[in-house]
């Protein structure tokens, strides 16, 4: 029980900014942490959810609620996907042989591609809000998506090849209890897609629909250009998985009404 607790204290010191206890980052404490990452997606989940309820209630427009939702992730997070994405678009944008574009990952300069994502990635999601966010089984079926792309991207971590043994994604690999974690990430797999369906059939499966879709490019993309995954492109994916199922929804939900 006390590996469990740690666990789920390393997650969200890993990978938020929500205050937690401190854990020693042992092999046994680290062992079922990816279990715990997608309750970071949880909380995300609500505070959006509760968000777009008092923004409502307070009469707040579309535009100052958009923004508001698309900033509430990084400030939960502390960016640290984000910063994946930027720095694999680099990476991809630069066409160099695969030992090249593993050095840009680790490089800390954004190059000009990153930007440019940056400025694409948020403006897709202003503009999904903007659909979306006083609609709520549209916004119940993205707050699932937070948990369903953390899901997916511990799948990711545990069964593909890492690009680099050296690297943080093959660190938490090493320590992670392979097994246990990817069947508990298969069972949240399955209820957060029942949840998803059952909030809205339509949308719900063509979120989830799309999430999957992104992972088998993600695994692919991997592949291809970088030999395996790292922390970077397990970044990558979560932020595109994500938008990829606001925008579904977004579109259907257009389509729908």
């Amino acid at each position: 029980m006390k590996s469990l607790w740690n666990s789920f204290k390393i997650a969200f010191a890993m990978f938020s900014k929500i205050p937690v206890p401190q854990a020693e980052w042992t092999k046994e404490n680290m062992k079922y942490m990816f279990c715990f990452f997608p309750f970071i997606g949880t909380v995300i989940g609500l505070v959006s959810l509760a968000a777009a309820w008092l923004a409502g209630y307070l009469g707040f427009n579309v535009t100052f609620l958009s923004v508001a939702l698309t900033v509430l992730p990084m400030l939960i997070t502390g960016g640290i996907h984000v910063d994946g994405l930027l720095d694999t678009a680099d990476a991809l944008s630069s066409w160099q042989e695969r030992k090249r574009r593993l050095e840009i990952l680790k490089d800390s300069n954004a190059g000009a591609f990153a930007v440019i994502t940056a400025g694409v990635y948020f403006l897709c999601w202003f503009g999904s809000y903007s659909e979306i966010c006083f609609d709520r089984q549209a916004m119940v079926v993205v707050a699932f998506g937070f948990m369903v792309s953390r899901c997916l991207s511990g799948l990711g971590v545990i069964t593909l090849p890492k690009a680099r043994e050296d690297g943080t994604v093959a660190e938490f690999s090493k320590k992670s209890e392979d097994i246990p974690v990817r069947n508990t990430l298969i069972c949240y797999l399955i209820i957060l897609a029942a949840l998803m369906i059952w909030t809205e059939p339509v949308m719900g499966t063509a979120a989830f629909l799309a999430a999957a879709g992104v992972f088998v490019y993600y695994r692919h993309m991997a592949m291809k250009y970088f030999g395996g995954t790292t922390g970077d492109l397990s970044g990558w994916f979560l932020c595109l998985c994500e938008l990829a199922m606001a925008l579904v929804t977004a579109v259907l939900r257009v389509i729908l009404v």
